[in-house]
């Protein structure tokens, strides 16, 4: 049977560009179903400056016209969870994007993506953590979720962030819903009730070194600061590995299914 190849888009904001690219090749090509990757960086970021040419060589500008194509759309995390969302440069390219994604079948928002689309879209704010999650920890499931199938509660996720979404006031959003947690009540996946919309606080794209890669970055930029070595990685390394296959190919399947559909609604209506 014929699959059409899926068009997918990723800001990718992260600090490492090629290394992320090659995370999200990694996960959302591991599938039989045909996949095409498209990069990019916010222009707005380097408004004032050069773009790096290790940015150029890895992404491609924002083009909000090619995105409104697109089956779907990632933003990555970001290491900036910290900061208030009106002091990054290029919010007003973010808030743009958003309104163009309102029309792309299927999204989803990793980390400090994720608190940014809860905030924009939801207005769910967020608070620094009293110290940074980092590790491989076990989630809870507490509502059933396509993106989960196949997983039982106590599967193994990594995380890594010094900030989090309100739990609060997700919980009380009638748009939202909470489907899983740490067992210390971390934020693990949120969803929008009409399922195209998921925000994701695990950086399930990480391969096996991929806490420890960051945790040398953050000592290599401040060796006079102190910082946690990642949680819970003394035994296995690679810990979220079948989290990791189960998620991105429910994913991609979601993607698939949503697509699918809209062609199959759009004939009907032309019929």
């Amino acid at each position: 049977m014929f699959k059409r190849t899926l068009q997918i888009g990723i800001l990718n904001i992260m600090h490492d560009k090629a290394r992320t690219n090659a995370d999200f090749q990694q996960v959302l090509t591991q599938t039989d179903q045909p996949v095409a990757l498209h990069f990019y960086y916010p222009t707005m970021h380097y408004q004032d400056r050069p773009v790096p040419s290790t940015v150029q060589a890895a992404l491609e500008p924002l083009d909000l016209e090619a995105v409104a194509k697109l089956d779907a759309f990632i933003i990555t995390g970001a290491p900036i969870e910290q900061l208030p969302f009106e002091q990054i440069t290029y919010l007003p390219e973010l808030q743009a994007l958003f309104d163009v994604l309102a029309h792309v079948p299927q999204r989803l928002y990793f980390c400090w993506g994720g608190m940014l689309a809860l905030h924009e879209l939801y207005q769910v704010g967020k608070a620094d953590l009293p110290q940074k999650l980092f590790g491989v920890y076990p989630q809870e499931i507490l509502a059933p979720s396509p993106l989960l199938k196949g997983l039982e509660s106590g599967f193994l996720a990594p995380h890594a962030r010094y900030a989090e979404s309100l739990r609060s006031q997700i919980e009380t959003h009638p748009q939202l819903s909470l489907k899983a947690t740490t067992p210390a009540g971390k934020l693990f996946l949120v969803q929008n009730q009409q399922g195209n919309e998921a925000m994701l606080f695990s950086h399930l794209e990480y391969q096996a070194d991929g806490l420890t890669a960051e945790y040398r970055r953050e000592v290599s930029a401040h060796p006079e600061r102190h910082y946690q070595q990642p949680e819970n990685q003394s035994g296995q390394p690679f810990a979220w590995q079948q989290t990791q296959q189960v998620f991105f190919e429910n994913w991609i399947k979601q993607v698939s299914h949503t697509v699918n559909m809209e062609v199959l609604n759009y004939g009907k209506s032309n019929n």
